[in-house]
């Protein structure tokens, strides 16, 4: 993957510490750096508004997709390059799917993981062969990467589908992981 990439970030949306911010950052400069498109949930705010902003500030092209509801709470990121506005986050979900070439999971909340799981569940079943990366450069998901390999001690998860995810711990390999 190069030309035509554009990687889905999955991250936090609410009130986080600023380290958090300067990862988004970084990511979102990274992604244009590299001449690709940034897919993102098409919010102004938190994580989700930094990785869009630094990305566009540093000549990269910006996709929002966003609900209604969050657009009538003004919190939608009017200064992307294309913001869809959809009626259910499902919709949502399906078109940042549709959009997107590889997914890249942030630190971030319950809205995170579901849309990280979906994306890896959806990976490891084979429905999609696209990169699922999981940047966690602090630890922020250590005890639910534990909870997984539990499930896979247990039986009720296989290795090949703990496999089916990239766990990284650096924005330069979280995109190197992207590029497939």
């Amino acid at each position: 993957m190069s030309e035509g990439t554009a990687v889905c970030v999955y991250c936090a949306s609410g009130p986080v510490e600023q380290r958090h911010l300067d990862l988004a950052a970084e990511v979102g400069a990274g992604i244009a750096a590299r001449g690709w498109t940034l897919v993102s949930g098409g919010g102004r705010v938190s994580m989700m508004g930094e990785v869009a902003k630094a990305a566009r500030a540093a000549g990269g092209r910006s996709v929002g997709v966003i609900p209604r509801a969050l657009v009538d709470m003004e919190v939608a990121d009017e200064e992307s390059d294309e913001l869809l506005v959809v009626d259910t986050m499902r919709e949502r979900k399906g078109l940042m799917d549709a959009h997107a070439s590889a997914f890249l999971a942030l630190p971030g909340g319950i809205g995170t993981c579901e849309e990280l799981f979906e994306v890896w569940t959806s990976r490891y079943i084979g429905m999609h062969g696209k990169p699922v990366v999981l940047l966690d450069p602090e630890g922020h998901y250590k005890g639910l990467l534990d909870w997984v390999r539990g499930l896979v001690s247990d039986g009720f998860a296989s290795q090949r589908a703990l496999d089916a995810l990239t766990v990284v711990t650096d924005v330069d390999a979280a995109l190197e992981a992207c590029a497939g």
